[in-house]
């Protein structure tokens, strides 16, 4: 629902360097920015030489609401360029230094690395800090993947059903957190709300749209129904409300009241690209959010459910959750009642193998911080319920469950599929986030 992240681009020069040379180079550069996708640019022509030229150019970024703004020193330039954008734009920054040119007449043609760290300097030190420096030919493609995760929470329309599950304090979080950092108003509804809604969407969930996707042997064909009009009646709320994404407390009320839990409904439409979170757990949600704008695909809310030490890998598991496009086309994908003495309707699945990332946004003792690590799926065979998936990290697996213990960091992850550490990494420095790795 957020659309494409805009971004403006602009270039600075001074006139006693090679600016011909410059703007030359700025032409090559905005071609090529045009083939990136899922980016508006708002690229602006003219070089920027004056403070004036900077006034300029500013207003137009702030007109276009720019989500961020590139900053190319095309030459050595005026340090008050920058100085003037971020004042008038107040956005992330991209300090874009190119590569020196070869001489062609005993003077340095460019000085750009050398405008970069004035540039820099002058921000740091007026308490600027939402900046990234680039050297090279190449735009940052992390900057661009870490705003795109910005874009996707920065206001985003988020809903909790109910309150956090039974117990699960550590996933509590204060509304006036997310809005300081995010500008999130969080929407409260009841759980009531999410079951009850009758009518149909332009495309209905149907029975057989949920015994196509999952094998439904083992339960009855009444549950079956059930599962599809909880699907139906939580897609139409979601599309009422306008909804980003959604964290419901899942347990212990719903499959009392309801008579059934959520979890099978909340893994198919997960699969037709909603976000909804577990167990009431509002950053939880949000890290999904931000992960599945990178990927472009469903993630997964994973508790780090058991660990080998001799084999080090951990099993990264929930109750039945997971979309059903992360399934492994191997293990059979199927519906059970296995929980809740018969209520607990879950999806049963092994995940696909693959690199993966994971995440967590986690505000604690005053701090938000980011946790994030990356590994690769490993085949398992379908050995239990839920939907879960072995996995392998870069870092063994006993330092993981040290880092977060010792850091308390909450108990559920958001798992994509691709590597997107360093993307998460810049999310986590523009955001002023602390990094936990």
């Amino acid at each position: 629902m957020c659309g494409n992240v805009k971004l403006g681009v602009v270039c600075c020069c001074k006139y006693s360097f090679d600016y011909k040379a410059a703007t030359e180079i700025y032409e090559g550069i905005k071609s090529k920015l045009n083939e990136i996708p899922d980016v508006d640019w708002i690229l602006w022509d003219k070089m920027l030489v004056t403070a004036e030229d900077a006034e300029d150019a500013a207003k137009c970024m702030a007109t276009n609401l720019v989500d961020g703004c590139v900053i190319i020193s095309g030459t050595f330039h005026l340090g008050h360029i920058p100085l003037i954008i971020n004042s008038v734009i107040r956005r992330p920054l991209l300090l874009w230094a190119l590569d020196e040119l070869p001489y062609n007449g005993g003077k340095i043609r460019l000085n750009s690395v050398c405008a970069i760290n004035l540039n820099a300097s002058n921000l740091y030190k007026s308490g600027i800090k939402n900046f990234t420096c680039n050297i090279g030919s190449e735009i940052d493609f992390n900057w661009i993947d870490a705003m795109k995760m910005i874009k996707a929470i920065k206001g985003a329309k988020l809903g909790i059903a109910g309150y956090s599950a039974e117990g699960f304090f550590n996933v509590n979080v204060a509304d006036l957190d997310l809005y300081k950092y995010a500008d999130i108003l969080v929407n409260h509804y009841e759980l009531k709300e999410l079951y009850s809604k009758e009518g149909t969407s332009p495309q209905p969930v149907t029975a057989k749209d949920i015994s196509d996707i999952y094998k439904c042997d083992c339960i009855q064909e009444s549950k079956v129904e059930q599962v599809a009009q909880l699907s139906e009646s939580m897609k139409i709320f979601m599309e009422e409300k306008k909804l980003d994404a959604l964290s419901v407390r899942c347990w212990p009320e719903f499959a009392e009241v309801f008579g059934m839990a959520p979890c099978a409904a909340m893994s198919y439409l997960q699969g037709l690209g909603y976000t909804i979170g577990c167990e009431g757990d509002i950053e939880g949600t949000l890290s999904m959010l931000a992960v599945k704008r990178l990927a472009g695909h469903a993630p997964f809310m994973a508790d780090l459910s058991q660990v080998n030490f001799e084999e080090d890998y951990a099993l990264m598991w929930h109750c039945g959750v997971a979309p059903y496009t992360l399934w492994d086309e191997v293990s059979e994908r199927s519906l059970s009642d296995y929980r809740d003495g018969g209520k607990g309707m879950t999806a049963d699945f092994v995940m696909k193998n693959g690199q993966i990332t994971f995440m967590r946004i986690d505000t604690a003792n005053g701090k938000t911080r980011v946790f994030a690590e990356r590994g690769t799926v490993i085949p398992m065979s379908k050995d239990l319920r839920g939907t879960y998936c072995k996995v392998r990290f870069e870092k063994s697996i006993r330092e993981i469950i040290n880092t977060v213990t010792e850091t308390g960091v909450a108990h559920h992850v958001a798992m994509v599929y691709g590597d997107y550490l360093d993307a998460i990494r810049e999310f986590a420095k523009i955001m002023g986030f602390v990094m936990i790795e």
